[in-house]
């Protein structure tokens, strides 16, 4: 996938990110502003979050419940300075139990990220558009 988008086409990007998207460990690029949380906010009701869904800066990682009962996993690595702090946190278990992961700001714990994870990458083009490319 690689699309150029507005805020409202968000919901239909999300329904063709869950459908393409070759797992559930989901890691999204850009740069400050570029949207990440609203796309995220955005995949979470696609998948029918119950959950008020808000970005986890402080709290590195929100959980939110489906309708289906099933479990999504919210991070937010912007603010860690070491992968340390991820291990601590007990990252490997959310990445391996085949949850849904959503993970903003993924270079901050590069190796420890799983190999077959789906990149996203973020970018401006300009102030009602974005640029999505799915690696």
């Amino acid at each position: 996938m690689n699309k150029n988008y507005s805020l409202k086409d968000l919901s239909e990007i999300a329904k063709e990110l869950i459908a393409s998207a070759k797992n559930k460990t989901l890691l999204f690029y850009g740069q400050m502003g570029v949207g990440k949380t609203s796309l995220i906010k955005e995949i979470c009701k696609a998948l029918k979050v119950q959950d008020n869904i808000s970005s986890p800066t402080f709290s590195l990682v929100n959980e939110y419940q489906t309708i289906e009962n099933a479990k999504v996993f919210h991070f937010d690595f912007y603010r860690i300075t070491d992968e340390e702090e991820a291990l601590d946190m007990g990252i490997e278990d959310y990445l391996y139990n085949n949850d849904w992961c959503l993970i903003e700001w993924p270079e901050n714990i590069e190796n420890l990220l799983p190999l077959d994870a789906v990149e996203i990458h973020l970018s401006i083009l300009d102030d009602n558009k974005r640029n999505i490319q799915l690696k």
